[in-house]
């Protein structure tokens, strides 16, 4: 999941996959003020000016990801970052009741072969999309957690993927950038893959990267920068069928082929892992399924806080999972919202650092300059240090950052009063508190770790 590179070496992968755009070198035609994307069906989606329009507030459903929250708006994604009342017409995803969720035990259908997997999801989590032409198995899931943490999956063999998404640090590394098999040094942090099931795009800016199976080939097979650093799909499979342990795995995940050990194989299995790294055992979620005792008064007082129009945090952090970027089977509408926080503006006008200027890397629209995802909240105690280039160190240092309303750095190559950045989203207008009220905030937020998560056996490498 890294910086998600430029070029890509295309082989017989790629090809078969039909994925023929790069992070760096994409087909993003724009044309009549709308923006054609791809959509999760391969086929162009669009993206009208319409949602940039801002509301009697100033806020636009592009740029901050709001719509009126109303009776009839789904719980998941109302900005109480939690679930909504509990009535007969709530769908069964979106329940929040205590004890097992009537999403525990749904199964995912399975055409072609292998066990159908059963999801057992937190209260109130619906159920994460899957493709239609990667079904859920307990077999492929049990195949990606192998591969996920094997080192054969780079070119020298020094990395796997749990390389830069440790299970212990919510499936991050703790840098501040990537650094690759080669040593090579990645202009963004690796992102965390909890709830990375629920994503409605990859990567901190790429409005294109749609589905974990076509992300994977990036950090393999991607050059630009190099994570993995695979040459080619001929070295993988002579890799993995040379291990007695895969003949067993793959031919069980894909029963009747006769050669199942392939790379679109490989990227399917560990797609299917990734999707069950689902976190929503924490402090917080007990409080909201009932457990008074689970929240302390002062965490109580910075959900509130959280929540209110005084800190304005719920904008951007909604729903769930604690973000705005946020997909699932069933949702009603799929939007990517994208946010510029004031992080940066080097020379007045709004200006990035290259080559982190956001989805403006993609479109070239200088509209979209700085704008990246808002990441899930969730485990954010252990993700540090924060924002897509890990230029702020703790959590303490975030909320210095949104307190002024953007960032101000006075000297240096980056000098610039990030409050006045043209292109900051409107919601980002700073705000006061004290520091009884900054202490009840960041208790809040240490709540929302899931030791559980971070500990799963089931989760943490089978070798």
């Amino acid at each position: 999941m890294r910086s998600g590179g430029g070029s890509r070496r295309h082989g017989r992968l790629t090809a078969r996959l039909g994925f023929v755009v790069a992070c760096g070198a994409v087909a993003f035609a724009c044309d009549g003020g709308r923006h054609r994307v791809m959509a999760r069906d391969g086929g162009p989606g669009e993206i009208p000016d319409a949602h940039r329009t801002p509301d009697a507030a100033g806020r636009t459903t592009a740029d901050a990801g709001l719509r009126p929250v109303t009776d009839a708006t789904p719980p998941g994604e109302r900005g109480d970052a939690g679930p909504g009342p509990v009535t007969d017409a709530t769908p069964p995803g979106e329940r929040g009741d205590a004890g097992p969720g009537p999403d525990s035990g749904v199964t995912s259908p399975v055409d072609g072969g292998g066990t159908p997997y059963t999801w057992t999801l937190p209260p109130g989590f619906p159920v994460p999309v899957v493709p239609a032409d990667n079904p859920m198995t307990v077999e492929k899931v049990r195949l990606g957690r192998y591969l996920f943490y094997d080192t054969r999956l780079s070119g020298n063999q020094t990395q796997s993927c749990a390389t830069c998404h440790q299970q212990q640090l919510a499936f991050t590394d703790g840098r501040a950038q990537g650094l690759g098999s080669t040593g090579m040094l990645h202009p963004r942090s690796p992102m965390s893959l909890a709830n990375v099931a629920y994503a409605s795009t990859l990567t901190w800016a790429n409005p294109l990267m749609a589905d974990l199976e076509h992300q994977a080939l990036v950090p393999m097979f991607g050059d630009d920068p190099i994570e993995l650093g695979l040459n080619s799909e001929d070295t993988l499979d002579t890799r993995l069928s040379a291990v007695p342990i895969y003949e067993t795995l793959f031919a069980a995940a894909w029963p009747g082929d006769p050669s199942p050990v392939t790379g679109n194989h490989v990227v399917q299995a560990l797609a299917s892992f990734e999707r069950t790294l689902i976190s929503g055992r924490s402090p917080f979620d007990r409080y909201q399924y009932g457990d008074t005792g689970a929240l302390s008064a002062s965490a109580q007082r910075g959900y509130a806080l959280f929540n209110s129009d005084a800190a304005g945090c719920f904008h951007c952090h909604i729903g769930f999972n604690l973000t705005d970027h946020v997909n699932w089977a069933g949702k009603a509408f799929f939007e990517t919202p994208y946010h510029n926080t004031g992080l940066y503006n080097i020379d007045g006008k709004g200006a990035y650092p290259e080559p982190n200027t956001g989805v403006e890397h993609v479109t070239h629209q200088a509209r979209d300059m700085g704008r990246f995802k808002a990441p899930t909240l969730r485990n954010i105690a252990k993700t540090a240090p924060y924002m897509h280039d890990g230029s702020i160190a703790t959590l303490d240092g975030v909320l210095d950052h949104y307190a002024a309303g953007g960032r101000t750095i006075t000297s240096g190559p980056y000098a610039g009063h990030g409050n006045l950045n043209p292109y900051k989203d409107s919601v980002v207008e700073g705000f006061t508190i004290t520091a009884d009220q900054r202490a009840d905030l960041l208790a809040f937020l240490d709540s929302l770790t899931d030791d559980a998560f971070l500990t799963d056996p089931d989760l943490s490498s089978p070798w």
